[in-house]
């Protein structure tokens, strides 16, 4: 479905940096609006929720609709107070859920 997503994270912190989190992830975004060269309507396809956890915690999410478009980038920030890692979803209307991973080192 789609290629590992792409995920940029600092490697290194101090305690109680505020980091800058890059995402994206490669995903057809289909609407349900469109029709194929038959007439036939495209079924929707779409990333719906993403979420990304800190440790455990839910750090940042959101809901994504039709006016987002085909591999969706997402931009925020995080306060880090300890070492840990960083858990993304990416969740679509057919339920399968993309997943990365990244690891900051804080002092």
């Amino acid at each position: 479905m789609a290629d590992k997503p792409r995920v940029k994270v600092a490697g290194q912190a101090h305690k109680g940096d505020i980091v800058q989190i890059k995402t994206l992830v490669s995903h057809v975004m289909e609407t349900g609006l469109r029709k194929d060269e038959n007439g036939q309507i495209i079924p929707r396809r779409i990333i719906n929720r993403f979420t990304c956890e800190f440790n455990g915690r839910l750090v940042f999410s959101c809901d994504l609709g039709t006016g987002i478009a085909a591999n969706p980038y997402l931009q925020f920030s995080a306060r880090v107070e300890e070492s840990g890692t960083f858990r993304f979803n990416w969740i679509d209307d057919d339920g399968v859920t993309i997943t990365a991973e990244e690891s900051i080192s804080v002092s």
